[in-house]
């Protein structure tokens, strides 16, 4: 009412009136502010009428000149603050205000002045008025009015000085909220670039970083907001390996490069393929989607090219598929190996440190460099012909003494393989892990503990590489574009240009510190966290600091407990060939590195740790998850094949269809023999239904690889729930959707720069052809009557814990029924929950509570949703594993080792739910 009738206006008047005396009547003044403060909190133009009246200039000498006197000081703060809090209309006023202040130099210090460590008692008193009407005057240096170099500094610069002289004088920290304020005013001043510009060329992140011992949180959050953005040391956001696509023109000018393919650099960004983990709960509930399921995206007279992916329905079983024949070892291939000189070192008994020595020097040898070794002892090797006497029946009879006892491998296989596997870089080295093989640790492993503050630490050790460059080196040691690179004795040594290997560059920041670049996706600029990598010339005992500069993802399970994995030749030759969890001090943050060319998306993150080696002169391997390559897919599948009982076991391996690079994506037919050839037994084979499972959409889901691996295995064993699950179903596995992707080291998509999983409603023939005959595939048993009645793709999950599902609960229609029909009234299919719900009741990995059946807008083109909608299959799912390990069960707060071992009763989960109840209830 007052307001209306102009009380405002009358308040101001007076206030300027007895104001403006020589000496003030603070008697009639004090209660005068505190009205006005009361009455001008309610009007939205006070500030506008303030500024008219002439009471701005007045209430600020009033604070002014009354610092010493706590009551007068608070009722000037309070007016002040109600013209700093008057909305929309105080725009001009606040601009006006800012700029006396900042012109004036009164900026904080007129106000800041007026609490002082000798008035202790009435801090409080006074203290919210301040610190609003200080954040309040910081909001200006947003605007544009206000946003010049000159005002910047100076404003930056006087709230420095206040911060560092209430540091220097608080020493039993009384006025922790008023530097704490201070703080929060210049993380708001650094809003702008110009802003945080200011505040380094004022050497504000030097002041916090000796001051922060009692503010820690707000002095990093201010301090990594204003580090400068360093662009990351490569020549190219694009990835080093590119791919010439179907139907693209090769210009002239880029189609001389040095791979084998016809390489061009091709930027493809597609916004729909970047990873959200985020659960959007936009439940599908538009009736004009519960209807018949769409036809085809294809002819169905297209569809019977799939004919022969079920040979199950026509092979008369009269004759026993033999044992397929073992792989001889290629001559040419074996001189390949980088493993030749350490295995015929060992069988002749020479002295270990000879034996890692000949490893270095074979290895070097091999790169077409020479390795310290190899040139001190250069003269003495020559002319011994020890090497080409390495490459006969050597490698067969140490093999057969070092290399056996690892199941379902075999190295000569493996390498015959090997020699065939495509990649764009035409790879001829192999990863010796891959060929030696591996065996799970002997026991469970728990997860890392996390040190308190470490990630604050790494931070601070960050920000003093920022202030201190004098043990700073800079000096690169790898770099996947440049071979020609000399070796430094006194660094590490990295490689990476072997299958699934990803490492772009590798930068020597100090004596024991490297900062890793991950190489991009093919064909893209984006979608780094995968990595795998071989390092060697170490020394033992040392802590080494690796730093993953250019991860994507904002957040990981190496927060959480996660490790990398690491194998060591030295202990594999010993008799433990394990990869195992190691690193100290992980920790994954923002940082402030930045494309190289400055691209939109502009946020990397960092995973840190630390690595004390066991041996020194070792040579090992680094990587984000145990690997899983594509050769040592085709080998398991090879070996399960000769595995099997003919008799009892139908194994079928086929190829489904060829990739972009050449490369075969397998098929495998898995169900049990009939137990005749009457025609009832097999009609009854005949009538099976079908399971298909598929696994490794995404590259980087090595993981998904390892869950695919040990279903396989338990699917052909002679154990009695396989057999049972054989003779009710025709098991058909899709084991890698992109071979490409794994061969090459990506971490998200295929060699086209798209993620597959996102291709599934209208897949490209040409671009994404895995995705296509997979498709076609299950079109084809839809048509003929033999829809699965499960379908499960298997994936990696790199944020939560355990091993989870994603289905899909929208309401039923009556596909069978050949039209569509009224949802009202309809129940949702109870049957999607039945497999997630005993999954949680007899695997120990497995979370019920973090399932999701929800059928989300933004994974409309995913497997589970397309084979749900366009195939009619209820139980359609997408299984995501943990890279970490559980925080339930037996299994709590422990790594997932060998996943192929703990979730090998995953394998039965396509027929849980769709069983007679009897088989249900076995053990």
């Amino acid at each position: 009412y007052m307001i209306k009738k102009g009380g405002s206006e009358a308040l101001l008047t007076a206030l300027v009136k007895y104001g403006h005396t020589f000496s003030p009547n603070y008697t009639i003044l004090i209660p005068l502010l505190h009205l006005l403060a009361k009455v001008g909190h309610k009007d939205r133009r006070i500030g506008m009428k303030a500024e008219e009246a002439g009471a701005v200039l007045l209430t600020l000498n009033l604070l002014k000149h009354n610092g010493q006197h706590a009551r007068r000081t608070a009722a000037c703060l309070w007016v002040i603050q109600v013209f700093c809090s008057s909305g929309t209309q105080y725009s001009c006023f606040c601009h006006q205000l800012g700029v006396k202040f900042i012109s004036w130099g009164l900026t904080l210090k007129i106000i800041m002045a007026a609490i002082s460590l000798n008035s202790n008692p009435n801090i409080t008193f006074i203290l919210n008025p301040t610190l609003h009407i200080v954040s309040q005057s910081t909001l200006l240096l947003n605007s544009s009015l206000t946003r010049k170099a000159s005002a910047l500094n100076g404003y930056i610069s006087g709230l420095l000085w206040l911060y560092e002289d209430w540091h220097s004088k608080d020493t039993q920290d009384v006025a922790i909220a008023i530097r704490h304020a201070l703080l929060c005013c210049l993380l708001k001043a650094t809003d702008s670039t110009a802003g945080r510009q200011a505040f380094l060329s004022q050497g504000g992140i030097r002041l916090l970083y000796q001051t922060a011992q009692c503010l820690v949180e707000p002095s990093v959050q201010l301090m990594r907001k204003c580090l400068p953005r360093i662009p990351l040391p490569v020549t190219s956001d694009q990835s080093a390996y590119s791919f010439l696509l179907p139907g693209t023109p090769a210009f002239p000018d880029v189609i001389t490069l040095t791979y084998r393919f016809s390489l061009v650099y091709i930027c493809v960004v597609d916004e729909s393929s970047d990873e959200s983990d985020a659960e959007d709960d936009d439940l599908e509930t538009d009736l004009n989607k519960l209807r018949l399921p769409p036809d085809p995206d294809r002819p169905k007279e297209l569809l019977t090219q799939y004919s022969c992916f079920c040979p199950e329905l026509s092979h008369d079983f009269q004759v026993c598929t033999s044992p397929l024949a073992l792989f001889r070892l290629e001559k040419h291939y074996i001189n390949a190996l980088t493993v030749t000189t350490i295995l015929s070192a060992i069988f002749n008994n020479y002295m270990y440190f000879q034996v890692l020595k000949s490893l270095t020097s074979f290895l070097f040898n091999f790169r077409g460099e020479a390795s310290p070794c190899q040139r001190e002892d250069e003269q003495d090797n020559e002319g011994d012909g020890t090497e080409e006497f390495y490459h006969h029946t050597i490698i067969d009879r140490l093999l057969e003494r070092h290399g056996a006892g690892i199941p379902h491998h075999d190295p000569k296989l493996y390498c015959a393989l090997a020699s065939k596997t495509k990649s764009i870089p035409e790879f001829s080295i192999l990863a010796f892990p891959d060929f030696w093989g591996h065996l799970p640790p002997p026991g469970h492993q728990p997860m890392a503990p996390r040190k308190p503050n470490i990630q604050r630490q790494k931070v601070f050790e960050d920000i003093q590489r920022f202030l201190k460059t004098d043990d700073i080196i800079n000096h690169v040691v790898f770099d996947l574009e440049d071979s020609n690179l000399q070796f430094q004795s006194d660094s590490l040594r990295f490689f990476s240009k072997f299958e699934s290997g990803n490492l772009r560059k590798a930068v020597q920041v100090r004596r024991y510190e490297y900062d890793l670049i991950l190489n991009p996706d093919v064909n893209s600029s984006q979608h780094t966290q995968w990595f795998y990598f071989e390092v060697s010339n170490m020394t033992a005992d040392v802590p080494y600091r690796f730093n993953v500069i250019n991860c994507e993802k904002s957040n990981s399970q190496f927060n959480y407990g996660m490790q990398p994995v690491l194998y060591s030749v030295k202990e594999a030759l010993e008799g433990r060939p394990h990869w195992i969890r190691t690193g100290t001090e992980i920790c994954y943050f923002r940082n402030n590195f930045c494309p190289a060319q400055g691209r939109r998306r502009t946020t990397f993150y960092t995973l840190t740790f630390t690595i004390t080696f066991k041996h020194s002169e070792d040579v090992c391997y680094l990587a984000y998850h145990y690997p899983y390559t594509y050769s040592v897919l085709m080998a398991h599948l090879k070996i399960l094949q000769k595995s099997v009982d003919p008799a009892k076991v139908f194994f079928k391996q086929q190829t489904l269809c060829s990739t972009l690079a050449g490369n075969s994506c397998p098929i495998v037919t898995i169900t049990a023999c009939p137990v005749s050839r009457r025609w009832k037994d097999l009609h009854q084979l005949r009538n099976r239904p079908y399971i298909v499972l598929t696994s490794r959409v995404h590259p980087g889901e090595s993981n998904a690889s390892w869950v695919m691996k040990g279903t396989l295995e338990f699917l052909c064993s002679n154990d009695l729930l396989a057999q049972s699950l054989r003779e009710a179903f025709v098991f058909k596995v899709i084991p890698m959707l992109n071979p490409d992707g794994v061969i090459n080291g990506t971490n998200r998509c295929d060699l086209n720069s798209k993620d597959l999983n996102r291709q599934w409603s209208k897949p490209d023939p040409l671009l994404s052809p895995t995705i296509y005959h997979t498709k076609g595939f299950l079109y084809y048993l839809n048509i003929i009557g033999r829809t699965p009645v499960v379908f499960c793709d298997y994936h990696g999950h790199s944020r939560k814990k355990n091993v989870f599902l994603y289905g899909c609960s929208i309401k039923e229609t009556l596909w069978q029924s050949g039209s569509a029909v009224d949802t009202v009234g309809l129940k949702e299919d109870p049957g999607y929950r039945t497999i997630p719900k005993t999954l949680d009741r007899i695997a120990p990995t497995f979370s019920f509570n973090s399932c999701n059946f929800l059928v989300e807008k933004s994974r409309s083109a995913t497997a589970r949703v397309v084979v749900w909608r366009e195939m009619g299959v209820l139980r359609s799912y997408t299984m995501e594993n943990t890279y970490n390990g559980c925080n339930q069960g037996i299994y709590k707060v422990c790594v997932c080792m060998v996943i192929s071992q703990r979730l090998r009763c995953l394998a039965c989960l396509a027929a849980l739910g769709s069983m007679p109840s009897s088989f249900n209830n076995r053990p």
